[in-house]
C-alpha cells in the first residue's frame, strides 16, 4: 500500500483521467459547478475504503484535517453525501474499467455475504429497507460464515467482482447462476458450501465448469492428506478475497441508515477491492 498522500494522488488521477477520456460518465447537476470537482469526492471515497475507515463524517473531517493542502475546498457533509450518492454509478463505471485490465481467471470465485442492516432483536414490522422493485426488501437470512442471523440484504459477488445486492433469504445458487451467466464460462467455481447441489452443478458443468465446494465430514474423512491441504487452500482464496471486502474494508459494518445509502456504500467499496487487485497484478 502507497503512503497515504500518494494514495490521494494516484487515485485522484486515475480518477480524473478516465473522466477526460470517457470511461466514467458523471451526469451534469444544474446549477453551477462546484468548488470541490467530481474527481475529488470519489477519491475520497474509494480511499477511505481502500484504508478501511468506517465513518464518513469521520473521515472527511480527518482529510480536512491532515490532507486539506490536497482537497482545500472540501464541501459540508452533507453535501458530500449528497454528491456522493449522485456519483454512485461512476464507482460501478470505475470497478468495470478496473475489471477489464485483469487477466482472465480460469478458477472464478462466488460468494454471498451478509449485508446486515439492523439487529433482528429490533425488527418489528415492515420498514422503509426496500430498493427498486417489489422484491428486493430486508429480509432475515441465515450467516453461515459467523453462525448467525441477521436481517438485511446478501451482497451476491463473484470473482471480476461483479455484484448484486440481493434480499437474505434469495437462492444463493440461483443468484451466482445468474452471476455466472455474464461473460464466459470459467474452467472452475470456488464455493462455498450453500452453493452445493446436483441441479446447480450439473447446469454449470452443461457450460463447461467445474463447481468445487468444500466436502462434508465423511468425504473429509477418506481424503488422502495432500488432498485436503489443496481444499484448504481454496477455501482460503475464498475466504481471503471476500473477507477484505466486508470485514478489512468495513462493508459488513456499512452504516447506511437506507437501501440507497447502503447502494452508495457498496459501490465504491467493490471500486477500491477492485482497484486494490488491479495493483498487485500490474505490480
Amino acid at each position: 500500500m502507497l503512503p497515504t498522500e500518494d494514495l490521494f494522488v494516484y487515485v485522484y488521477v486515475l480518477i480524473h483521467d478516465l473522466t477526460i477520456a470517457g470511461p466514467l460518465a458523471i451526469p451534469a447537476r444544474p446549477g453551477p459547478a462546484p468548488a470541490c470537482s467530481d474527481a475529488e469526492l470519489p477519491a475520497i471515497a474509494v480511499v477511505r475504503h481502500l484504508l478501511g475507515r468506517r465513518s464518513e463524517a469521520g473521515f472527511l473531517a480527518e482529510v480536512a484535517r491532515d490532507w486539506g493542502h490536497l482537497f482545500p475546498r472540501l464541501p459540508h457533509q452533507s453535501e458530500a453525501n449528497r454528491r456522493t450518492r449522485w456519483l454512485w454509478g461512476a464507482f460501478e463505471q470505475l470497478r468495470a474499467t478496473l475489471a477489464a485490465r485483469l487477466p482472465e481467471d480460469d478458477c472464478q470465485q462466488v460468494d454471498t455475504p451478509a449485508l446486515p442492516v439492523r439487529h433482528p432483536s429490533r425488527v418489528r414490522g415492515p420498514d422503509g429497507w426496500t430498493g427498486p422493485g417489489n422484491g428486493l426488501a430486508a429480509r432475515f437470512g441465515r450467516d453461515a460464515a459467523h453462525a448467525e442471523w441477521f436481517y438485511g440484504f446478501r451482497l451476491a459477488v463473484k470473482t471480476g467482482l461483479g455484484s448484486r445486492i440481493v434480499p437474505a433469504a434469495v437462492s444463493e445458487r440461483e443468484v451466482a447462476a445468474e452471476l455466472l451467466e455474464a461473460g464466459p464460462a470459467p474452467r472452475d467455481v470456488l464455493a462455498d458450501k450453500g452453493f452445493s447441489g446436483r441441479a446447480f452443478a450439473a447446469a454449470q458443468a452443461a457450460r463447461g465448469t467445474a463447481v468445487l465446494v468444500p466436502p462434508d465430514r465423511k468425504q473429509r474423512a477418506a481424503m488422502p492428506p495432500v488432498l485436503l491441504k489443496v481444499i484448504a487452500e481454496w477455501r482460503n482464496r475464498i475466504e481471503t478475497t471476500f473477507s477484505e471486502i466486508t470485514d478489512r474494508m468495513e462493508l459488513a459494518r456499512h452504516r447506511a441508515h437506507t437501501f440507497w445509502g447502503l447502494l452508495t456504500r457498496t459501490a465504491p467499496t467493490i471500486a477500491a477491492h477492485t482497484l486494490l487487485l488491479t495493483c498487485l497484478t500490474e505490480g
